[in-house]
């Protein structure tokens, strides 16, 4: 491995300790290193604080001169809650930037890049490009189209089914599995189910991890009863791209369908899902008493298969977890 490779995997390590506090902003890590010792950190900070490259030049203060800067995205340059980075990192004497994407937010697109080339410094772009795309696919989704990046999840048994003949849910998976799904909730800042879920289970649509307790922004399709401890939540209802786009325009990076087999059908009829997490259970309902994961769509012909990419496979407790990218 290089050493622009080795610094710029720390960047992305520290990159992942932002992602439940930095959206809507991207959450990026920065190492500083001079004479091949890292000499300062960062990571981006809630809306409104510190961006990840600032925070490392302010811990290196006059250390920064003449070091090299590794960043997980462009260096903004311009002004919005916080100054432009590039000012920052010029002022500071860096002499060497190495980013792996270009950042593709309007206001930024590349001239954070020009900045810094303008003013002398050296800029290398690319490095390790595909695992910083892979980490912030759910921000450059949004920044690329308005949206938020959805995320729809299912538990199930390993025939697929979500619900018995009774209509009893409660529980098909593991607690292992329930407790990994909260994390996935804490990673969303919204989380969307049916109205007909809302009836069924009352779910509080909260994320319980041992970080704490994470709120992300409700939304139900329908009405939900008065007393449902969904509240407070968005009712919304009608097609689902508006829907989409009132979410990505109020700063939902990632969405969580968690859904109905109808709910998660229709977001799948319409392509609007970007990925899938299974959990599947080792247990069998059998078709004629339970209900499909999937409902109110299906494919004619093997050519209308959804197909997809398996990301991420792992077993949690007794369950199966399987990641695909729609």
């Amino acid at each position: 491995m290089t050493e622009d490779a080795r610094h710029m995997r720390e960047a992305l390590a520290i990159s992942r300790t932002a992602r439940r506090v930095a959206p809507p902003n991207p959450w990026v890590g920065c190492v500083l290193v001079s004479d091949g010792a890292v000499i300062a950190r960062g990571a981006t900070a809630a809306p409104g604080g510190a961006h990840a490259e600032v925070t490392a030049l302010d811990a290196a203060g006059e250390r920064a001169r003449g070091s090299t800067l590794y960043t997980t995205l462009e260096p903004c340059g311009h002004h919005g809650r916080t100054g432009p980075c590039t000012e920052a990192i010029i002022r500071a004497g860096v002499t060497r930037v190495v980013v792996s994407l270009e950042d593709p937010d309007d206001h930024v697109a590349g001239t954070g890049l020009q900045q810094l080339k303008d003013a002398g410094i050296e800029v290398s772009l690319g490095e390790l490009a595909e695992d910083v795309a892979d980490e912030l696919a759910p921000y450059l989704w949004h920044r690329r189209t308005g949206r938020p990046f959805v995320v729809a999840k299912v538990a199930s048994t390993l025939d697929g089914r979500v619900a018995m003949g009774d209509g009893s849910s409660q529980w098909i998976t593991s607690e292992a599995s329930r407790a990994d799904a909260h994390e996935l909730r804490a990673d969303c800042q919204a989380i969307l189910v049916g109205a007909g879920t809302v009836r069924s289970d009352d779910p509080a649509l909260t994320a319980r991890t041992p970080e704490g307790i994470f709120e992300p922004l409700r939304v139900v399709l329908g009405r939900a009863p008065v007393a449902a401890r969904v509240h407070p939540c968005w009712e919304r209802s009608g097609e689902l791209g508006p829907v989409l786009d009132e979410l990505g325009a109020a700063g939902v990076v990632q969405l969580l369908v968690e859904g109905g087999p109808s709910t998660a059908g229709e977001f799948v009829e319409r392509g609007l899902v970007n990925r899938v997490v299974w959990y599947l259970a080792p247990a069998l309902a059998g078709s004629a008493s339970g209900h499909g994961a999937i409902s109110n769509w299906g494919t004619a012909s093997m050519a209308e298969l959804r197909r997809g990419r398996i990301r991420d496979v792992r077993r949690i407790g007794e369950d199966v977890r399987i990641e695909m990218e729609v």
